[in-house]
């Protein structure tokens, strides 16, 4: 089996490239480099370009006649980015990704594997696929309507799609070959790991929430789990869609930890990992917040055997190990 995976240079779409390649199947990367890093590509097949390049997709099929599916993780992602830049983000992401589509279905490949966003969601607990879509930001509606495209194309089409929905992303590579190329994230656990190095408090913002202990609650997977839901989804795709009478040519399934993690849960695994105390600030509500949101996965375990292997704490341990590697390649790295 052969996969094109497009993003394939950034955090996500380089762990699964990995993960493909541990588990004997071949990749094609093509990331244009704007977020990606050249170092989490080295040594595979790899194209440097645009995902609306249309000549550069048929060249890339030219030469691989053999790719089975494509995996999308190419897109832009920061929230505050998308408010201060929304025809950016609908250009990248909505357009550009509908031309790759165009692209793609031209060259003969029907199998599309999106890597999309739990973020397009009413916050909540326990969310199913069915549950009310309310995304909150540009980023978040790029997802949604990326996805109605899928759904409306799969059905008129011969495209075959697959949506993988989830939240928080944390740890990286087994291996340290990749993990989060941003160097000050904005995530809890980001956030954490910078105070925790600096030296400062980290701030809990809110104690009053309606959850387990009043502190708000997310949802973390392991990378390299999210890798795995992706392969099991590739793998199983034949399966789980279908254009006949029968089947469904578009489906949706949500990927997460099934219980979510409050803040209190995360700084407690925190301190296990790291066996030191964490000095901690605690606040009133930002303006904007929400108790949080954690998905249901029945549908995973049922359509793609899969759950979460890896724990929160590991997630952390390999964050930590990320953090000391990070540095060295992303100060001395190069995107060229």
């Amino acid at each position: 089996m052969k996969v094109l995976i497009t993003g394939g240079a950034g955090f996500i779409g380089s762990t699964i490239a990995s993960a493909c390649l541990d588990e004997g199947i071949d990749v094609v990367i093509l990331d244009d480099l704007s977020t990606g890093r050249a170092e989490f590509v080295e040594g595979r097949t790899w194209y440097r370009g645009d995902i609306a390049d249309g000549d550069l997709i048929d060249r890339i099929f030219a030469e691989h006649p053999d790719i089975d599916a494509t995996i999308g993780c190419a897109a832009k992602i920061v929230v505050p980015e998308s408010v201060a830049q929304p025809l950016y983000y609908y250009t990248e992401n909505v357009s550009k990704g509908l031309a790759l589509l165009g692209h793609l279905t031209r060259n003969g490949c029907e199998r599309f594997l999106f890597s999309s966003s739990a973020a397009i969601y009413e916050a909540g607990q326990g969310i199913t696929e069915a549950a009310p879509l309310h995304p909150m930001s540009p980023y978040a509606r790029t997802k949604a309507h990326f996805e109605n495209a899928l759904e409306d194309i799969a059905a008129g089409t011969q495209l075959r799609a697959v949506s993988l929905r989830y939240f928080n992303p944390i740890g990286c590579d087994p291996k340290l070959r990749s993990g989060l190329q941003v160097m000050q994230p904005t995530h809890a656990l980001g956030v954490m790991i910078d105070a925790f190095h600096a030296g400062r408090p980290f701030p809990v913002t809110g104690t009053d929430w309606e959850t387990r202990d009043g502190t708000g609650i997310r949802d973390y997977v392991h990378v390299h789990d999210l890798a795995r839901a992706h392969i099991a989804a590739v793998r199983r795709f034949d399966t789980i869609t279908s254009n006949d009478e029968h089947g469904t040519p578009y489906r949706v399934i949500n990927l997460g930890s099934g219980t979510g993690t409050t803040v209190f849960e995360l700084i407690k695994a925190f301190e296990s990992v790291t066996s030191k105390p964490l000095d901690t600030r605690l606040t009133g509500r930002r303006p904007g917040d929400n108790p949080g949101a954690y998905p249901d996965i029945t549908l995973a375990k049922e359509l793609l055997d899969w759950e979460p292997a890896l724990t929160v704490e590991q997630g952390i341990a390999d964050s930590l190990a990320w953090y000391d590697k990070r540095g060295l390649i992303l100060t001395e790295g190069s995107n060229e």
